[in-house]
């Protein structure tokens, strides 16, 4: 062959042998779930109507408009009477928390969801190459990745990463961690745990911006197993397609809206402000506006260019009455997402979320049904939301599933998983109840209960019955 043909046939092959290698490793810097496992507590540990009106009774800090205010607040929470709490409120101690509650609490979770999660894949603990633990409220030493590598004795090599006051987004924010360590190494292992400690940071005192908090947050977890083998695609649940997070720190308002603060009386709880709704939809409009092009189909992006063009047009040649009438044009989600997980915030999120982005109560129907039987889990929610969705058997093979999360700081992070194979058949924390779902009426009996609190007017005749002793 001579010199001519060599170097053809160089300048053919080359490029293409580059694009070869590129599409490689794009190809193993792929992020994929091999399995979650949502922790769920003892039943002895459930905050039924009952057991809630004893922890309010003990706090000799509220007043009568406290308690009008917390039973408007519990009623229309859309929480129901099988959510969770930590264990101190059981014992009476909820205003006394000690170090070892919060160490207990976390120990609980740990050793039952990551040691369900590990013996179902079979894989074993010291194949792990990254771990990432995301507790926003607490932090002890040695550190809880820490505990996590002592009790199930990972590599010395393992790489960790501890998140702390990353609020409900932070297990986003540990995917998209994981998501860049999967660029740096091949076939690796990625051990992602993310929960609250709700043991020393529940609220005794009676500012209503920070007990409102109790009524929303309860107990839970959930222990993630991800990977970037090519190998193992055919046993992962999930691929991440993309991933995007918005911060709006720099802004007052919202920094200040979600804050852990001490009271005028000394007492530690979480400040949720009134600004919390306005702060949350302008950190979501920013999101959206930037994972709708990459998650989309270009017939839809195109679409919604030409309907706001035109708008936009006529009502520069409207009157200004005419130009108020006409409707804002909506981006169409559904084009390009089957399924919305919703982080469980709350009901007024979970309706806000709805109505900003067109979606029907069967779209809005898994964080409807996990607010009410898990509550706020925090950053764990969203797993629980997808729980429901694999239980009532909704994920099939190449469904797309959008993941939104809002956070403290003030932050939404969202991300897009495709589907990669019929989900169902393995049983989580759904199962034993999935049946009853979703129920008649998501009312609760708070209302039924303490219905008479609306009734008093005079605060120096109101008293509650002592509670009987455990």
């Amino acid at each position: 062959m001579d010199v001519p043909m060599l170097v053809y046939a160089f300048l053919i092959f080359y490029p293409l042998l580059m694009l070869w290698r590129r599409i490689d490793r794009k190809r193993d810097r792929e992020c994929y779930i091999l399995d979650y496992e949502c922790h769920k507590p003892t039943d002895d540990r459930k905050l039924d109507t009952e057991c809630s009106g004893q922890v309010i009774m003990r706090n000799k800090n509220l007043g009568l408009n406290e308690y009008k205010f917390l039973l408007r607040a519990i009623v229309s929470s859309g929480i129901g009477e099988q959510t969770y709490g930590p264990g101190i409120i059981f014992n009476g101690q909820e205003e006394n928390p000690t170090l070892q509650d919060l160490i207990s609490e976390m120990e609980e979770f740990f050793h039952d969801s990551i040691g369900k999660l590990l013996a179902r894949s079979g894989i074993a603990p010291k194949e792990i190459d990254v771990l990432v633990v995301n507790v926003s409220m607490q932090s002890a030493v040695p550190s809880l990745p820490a505990m996590i590598i002592n009790h199930y004795k990972l590599r010395e090599d393992v790489k960790v990463f501890n998140l702390t006051g990353m609020g409900c987004s932070a297990s986003l924010v540990s995917v998209n961690i994981v998501q860049n360590m999967f660029k740096i190494y091949k076939n690796a292992y990625a051990l992602v745990v993310t929960s609250e400690s709700l043991s020393p940071n529940w609220y005794a005192g009676s500012d209503r911006s920070m007990i409102l908090a109790n009524c929303l947050f309860r107990s839970g977890g959930c222990a993630m197993l991800l990977t970037n083998k090519r190998a193992l695609k055919h046993r992962a649940m999930l691929k991440l397609k993309c991933l995007v997070r918005t911060h709006h720190g720099a802004r007052d308002e919202s920094y200040a809206c979600c804050h852990q603060r001490e009271d005028d009386q000394g007492r530690s709880g979480f400040h949720l402000d009134k600004s919390l709704p306005k702060v949350a939809t302008r950190a979501l409009v920013d999101n959206l506006r930037e994972i709708a092009p990459k998650i989309l189909p270009v017939r839809e992006l195109l679409r919604f260019m030409v309907v706001s063009l035109i708008r936009k047009y006529w009502s520069h040649k409207s009157t200004k009455g005419a130009a108020g009438s006409s409707p804002e044009p909506v981006i169409n989600f559904k084009t390009g997402v089957d399924h919305f997980c919703i982080h469980t915030g709350g009901k007024a999120v979970i309706d806000g979320i709805g109505v900003s982005l067109g979606l029907t109560e069967h779209d809005l129907e898994p964080a409807r049904m996990t607010l009410h039987r898990f509550g706020n889990t925090s950053a764990s929610s969203l797993w629980y939301v997808l729980g429901y969705m694999e239980a009532k058997r909704r994920l099939k093979k190449g469904d797309r599933v959008l993941m939104m999360s809002f956070g403290a700081g003030f932050k939404c992070n969202s991300c897009l998983w495709e589907v990669l194979r019929d989900l169902g058949d393995a049983g989580n924390a759904w199962t034993d109840c999935i049946h009853s779902y979703p129920p008649n009426s998501l009312a609760n009996p708070f209302l039924e209960k303490y219905g008479w609190i609306n009734n008093e007017d005079d605060p120096s005749t109101f008293a509650f019955p002592s509670p009987s002793p455990s």
